[in-house]
């Protein structure tokens, strides 16, 4: 009798291990509403552009990183809404893992856009120019502002249309999620999640693998 509650008491507190160690994922994992989520990773087109040196860039530069790329331009009212956002978010995430790239598609240059960062009291965003609007036909945007998320491979993983909150708690917690590698995308009934450089299984590994270490228990 005693060994039998003892070997209960110790599944329960094994069981209770697992719960707490396998992370928030489906609450923390929400991208911003109206982003549309690809089944699978879409390559894109090799856009070229400028820094604030007039230095010609490529988004092929940025591969290595999660990088959010905003397509906007400074007559654009939904564009000066959303601005403050995206520079606290570098302010935040920016780094070695990720960056957000605000690409200016206007025609009236650097100047135009050094301006309108001061206006908005932008600190912490780089300038990126595209001043002949390549990257709106290449990239098959409907409007600005136009948000795309990309892979550490330069591959668009997804695209929303119009201003969005992206500091706010749920979005900062669904970019780190994708930073890590464990965001999941769905797709129809099935879910997979997106592998980080160092392989890992996602929580669908983890769940699987604790499963069947419970069952090992109960059987014995």
């Amino acid at each position: 009798m005693i060994g039998a509650m003892a070997r209960f008491l110790s599944i329960g507190t094994a069981a209770a291990w697992l719960v707490l160690a396998i992370p928030p994922f489906a609450s923390a994992q929400q991208p911003p509403p109206n982003f549309v989520l690809h089944p699978k990773p879409q390559p894109i087109a090799a856009i070229g552009f400028e820094d604030d040196q007039g230095r010609a860039q490529n988004i092929g530069d940025f591969k290595g990183k999660i990088v959010l790329l905003n397509i906007w331009a400074t007559w654009c009212g939904p564009c000066r809404q959303e601005m403050p956002a995206l520079d606290r978010l570098q302010a935040r995430l920016g780094g070695v893992e990720f960056e957000v790239v605000a690409l200016s598609i206007d025609r009236k240059g650097i100047e135009a856009v050094r301006k309108f960062y001061a206006d908005v009291g932008a600190r912490n965003l780089a300038i990126h120019l595209d001043s002949a609007g390549r990257s709106i036909r290449e990239l098959a945007t409907v409007g600005v502002p136009t948000t795309l998320l990309l892979d550490r491979e330069g591959r668009e993983l997804g695209r929303v249309s119009g201003p969005v909150e992206w500091d706010s708690a749920e979005i900062v917690d669904f970019l780190k999620s994708v930073i890590s590698g464990q965001h999941v995308i769905a797709s129809g009934a099935r879910a997979e999640p997106i592998k980080d450089a160092r392989g890992s299984d996602g929580p669908q590994g983890v769940l699987s693998r604790a499963s069947a270490w419970l069952k090992s228990l109960l059987g014995r």
